[in-house]
């Protein structure tokens, strides 16, 4: 595996389903989310290995788990960086950090770009962000093809169950154990 380390901060869509793809994989995850494990959908479960910063916006997180990686990862659906994905990209840009932003609308092969960014710039932990759930249905969907079709070494798996059957990074209410996702 190219990577040692997936870290996101635990809000629904893209960050979500890039933890999740970690777990159902094998790879190590880490990162941090607001204080209270704030998101949009409610707490975020405890089986995610986050730290909590000290503030309850999404800011503080964002500027650690960029600071907290070798290089970042923007994966949207839309061409136009928006939100808490324009902020990473400040951030990795603030910090002279390598980051990415593959967007399905304007990339013909978004795995192999991944790919050959994590190798050009020797990335081991990858900072994986993009919009919410509410903000791009569907993005996490796009997030599981792109780190399959990556970093996969076993080219034909390119799906990865989700416990709820649906999208991936979304936990669907009652599904969570009370947790809330």
């Amino acid at each position: 595996m190219l990577i040692e380390t997936i870290v996101s901060g635990g809000q629904t869509g893209a960050d979500r389903a890039a933890l999740d793809w970690a777990l159902e994989h094998g790879v190590a995850h880490e990162g941090w989310c607001p204080a209270g494990r704030r998101a949009e959908d409610g707490p975020i479960s405890g089986h995610y290995r986050l730290r909590e910063t000290e503030e309850e916006g999404y800011l503080s997180r964002t500027e650690c788990n960029v600071r907290d990686s070798d290089g970042t990862v923007i994966l949207t659906l839309k061409a136009e960086l928006s939100g808490g994905s324009l902020a990473t990209a400040r951030f990795a840009k603030s910090m002279s950090k390598p980051w990415v932003h593959i967007s399905r609308a304007d990339q013909p092969d978004p795995g192999g770009t991944l790919r050959r960014f994590v190798r050009e710039h020797g990335v081991r932990v990858l900072n994986v962000a993009g919009p919410r759930a509410s903000g791009e249905p569907g993005v996490g969907h796009f997030v599981v093809e792109v780190l399959s079709a990556a970093f996969e070494e076993d080219a034909g798996r390119s799906e990865m169950p989700t416990k709820s059957g649906g999208e991936p990074g979304v936990l669907e209410r009652g599904s969570g154990g009370g947790e809330g996702g």
